[in-house]
């Protein structure tokens, strides 16, 4: 589900005489993906009003000296440089090229100026990073392609990370998830815009859905990131993965790291970005998913091989991450599995990376958020690397927010 503000956040500012709404300026960088910078392209760039959908003017603009050489090795020029950003009500940033490397100055000079002049600034996946570098995240929610959420959060501090999200609306800001997401959002753009029916008119034309359920959940894996590798916490969380059957607690946890329960949180989150609690449920519904998947095994017996106390209470949790019912999550998966696989009867044993490191944006109640894991199916523009995420069992609302309809 994606979140929208509920009201335009108190930094908007009115749009400056010389910017029109209905001028897309999208910003573009060498070592782009190909896919993500053709989106808002394709959407805003392309004359669809024979379909009902209202014309948009769009500057493709390069946030460097070119040609630029995208994924696959192809080569672009953009028409226009960073001055044309000063003409447009709405500037795109479809990707970065890396999330460890930092944008070029000029480029976030122009997005800081084009914000403070009113526009609406929105970054598509790692397009994230490009914004949080410029300070235009700061305080606010934000989501990215939920594999390098943790980067953003403990890179980022003051934005609140959310990987659960296929995007959000924060006002004068918005981000997406990885990929397809960005269509999404920028579906939610035309929709905010002009309204349903022309957005819907333009989901029509580009063979998608109007508006997708759920969030980034489904795609969570557990494979874990190098980067706390030598950190001692990385035993304790690598032994949790591999009892993740036994009930135990975050007091174990802290035990078993020779810590009290207060410092284990503090370091735990300050490692990470997580709550301890809250990653060790995410954890224990992503092994449910995989026993329903690959088992015959009972609702009953699944929550009892991942250490919840209650059916109940794997029902509970597993319906607030994932978005259904552990029963109604196994039916849909055995009905799209091909024909000829066969499921295997008995627990799915656990895989256990060597390192873990789970990570979740800052929020005013302690222990309320999603967590964090990773997952190898990466995108291919970004090696893969350090940070991976999964969420907590919750969906609160984020300040200034509601979830959409």
């Amino acid at each position: 589900m994606s979140q929208d503000s509920t009201a335009a956040p108190e930094s908007a500012r009115k749009l400056s005489g010389r910017r029109r709404r209905e001028v897309v300026a999208v910003l573009l960088f060498s070592g782009g993906p190909i896919f993500e910078s053709s989106i808002p392209l394709s959407v805003f760039g392309i004359d669809r009003q024979d379909a009902g959908v209202p014309r948009y003017r769009l500057l493709v603009c390069g946030g460097e000296d070119g040609p630029l050489r995208t994924t696959g090795g192809l080569e672009l020029s953009a028409p226009y440089g960073l001055e044309a950003i000063s003409r447009a009500g709405t500037v795109v940033v479809p990707a970065w090229r890396s999330i460890t490397s930092p944008p070029p100055p000029e480029a976030l000079d122009a997005l800081r100026r084009a914000h403070e002049e009113g526009a609406r600034i929105v970054g598509l996946c790692t397009g994230a990073f490009v914004l949080a570098a410029a300070g235009l995240l700061d305080g606010r929610p934000a989501t990215t392609h939920w594999m390098y959420a943790p980067t953003l959060a403990k890179r980022y501090p003051s934005v609140h990370v959310d990987p659960r999200e296929l995007f959000v609306d924060d006002g004068d800001v918005l981000t997406s998830a990885g990929t397809a997401a960005g269509i999404d959002l920028c579906l939610h753009i035309v929709r905010t815009d002009h309204g349903a029916e022309a957005a819907g008119a333009l989901a029509r034309r580009l063979v998608v859905p109007p508006r997708r359920s759920g969030g980034q959940e489904r795609y969570l894996d557990r494979s874990l990131p190098e980067e706390i590798g030598s950190d001692p916490l990385a035993e304790v969380v690598a032994w949790a993965l591999e009892h993740l059957h036994e009930q135990f607690d975050v007091e174990t946890l802290a035990a078993r790291a020779y810590m009290s329960r207060r410092t284990f949180d503090r370091r735990f989150r300050s490692l990470t970005g997580s709550a301890p609690l809250q990653w060790l449920i995410t954890q224990r519904v992503l092994q449910a998913q995989r026993l329903l998947e690959t088992s015959d095994y009972s609702v009953d017996e699944v929550a009892g091989r991942c250490g919840f106390r209650s059916p109940v209470a794997l029902r509970g949790h597993f319906r607030r991450q994932l978005g259904s019912s552990p029963a109604a999550y196994r039916s849909a998966y055995r009905a799209r599995r091909p024909q000829g696989e066969s499921m295997q009867s008995g627990a799915m044993e656990p895989v256990v990376p060597a390192q873990a490191s789970p990570q979740s944006r800052r929020t005013a109640a302690a222990g309320t958020h999603g967590q964090a894991s990773a997952s190898s199916a990466m995108p291919e523009h970004v090696k893969p690397g350090s940070d991976v995420y999964a969420t907590g069992p919750g969906r609160p609302s984020l300040p200034g927010q509601r979830s959409a309809p």
